[in-house]
């Protein structure tokens, strides 16, 4: 018993010393802001992330956005959280240049159907844009499903989630650390219950 009891205390002392370096790890804020890329890459789950994409576009880091994981329907490419400086005919007017992706489900989804996209419009660079405590696992997924493309990660951080303050909330740690517990799962080659898939097309 004591012995089961030293294990999972020594198991639980290394995830939790892991956890710090993967929450202090992720950037507060994107690296490189400048560099064009073939296309952005928006892979959705989280409020500002498509705003962001449509943003880059404007600023002319790339002629094509595409964005992955859309529900049914036309997406709302301005979120009211975001307090974008866009106007929805400035929007308009990027249309034609937005693609949309309706298959993923989930990461390795978003992955799947992005690296179709990509191999359809002979993509060669890309600038990944999702949440900033998402990318080490988006990351991942992208590498195993396009080795070949270059990508630029570019996170979106969300005012009232700072994951560097993850101690002084429940819901933020939790959040965290339910990432932190897929991303090692992902980087030993295991997808339990969550495993991601992607409809037919």
């Amino acid at each position: 018993m004591q012995r089961f009891l030293l294990s999972m205390l020594t198991l639980s002392c290394v995830w939790f010393c892991g956890f710090l370096v993967f929450v202090y790890g992720i950037p507060q804020k994107p690296i490189d802001i400048t560099t064009k890329t073939d296309a952005i890459v928006v892979w959705t789950g989280g409020p500002c992330r498509i705003t962001t994409g449509v943003e880059l576009l404007h600023h002319g880091l790339s002629d094509k956005l595409f964005v992955s994981g859309v529900e049914k329907g036309k997406p709302q490419l301005l979120s009211k959280q975001c307090n974008s400086y866009l106007s929805p005919e400035t929007v308009e007017q990027l249309s034609n240049r937005i693609s949309l992706g309706y298959a993923a489900l989930s990461t390795m989804g978003n992955a799947i159907e992005t690296s179709i996209w990509a191999e359809r419009n002979q993509i060669q660079s890309v600038r990944l844009v999702t949440a900033a405590i998402h990318m080490p696992r988006s990351l991942v997924e992208f590498h195993l499903a396009m080795p070949h493309l270059k990508v630029i990660p570019h996170s979106v951080n969300v005012k009232q989630f700072d994951h560097r303050r993850w101690y002084a909330s429940w819901p933020v740690f939790y959040k965290i650390a339910r990432e932190y517990s897929k991303f090692l799962f992902i980087k030993i080659g295991i997808r339990p219950w969550w495993r991601d898939n992607i409809l037919d097309e």
